[in-house]
């Protein structure tokens, strides 16, 4: 599903127009980039949890050359599947 067809979905569950319906999911998208941008979470209960991670620095292989190199630690963000979601997709 592409971010067009989410809004579409969600305009027609919700009711909404398509623009309201635009807005909504631009504005949920920017809430939740914001709160990891702080190094926060977001929980939805019994959707899941967006949060941020540590990726430890490690030694990797740049593909092109061949030629060993340092990949520097970063934060990355990561998503946890609540129990009603895991539920939804085995079923």
């Amino acid at each position: 599903m592409t971010k067009a067809e989410l809004i579409d979905r969600v305009a027609g569950r919700g009711q909404l127009s398509r623009r309201e319906a635009t807005r909504a999911v631009e504005a949920t998208l920017a809430v939740i980039e914001e709160e990891l941008g702080a190094g926060g979470e977001v929980a939805l209960s019994g959707f899941g949890r967006f949060h941020v991670s540590s990726r430890g620095a490690r030694p990797g292989v740049n593909p092109r050359t061949g030629e060993e190199i340092w990949i520097e630690a970063t934060s990355v963000p990561r998503f946890t599947a609540g129990t009603a979601l895991k539920r939804a997709v085995r079923d």
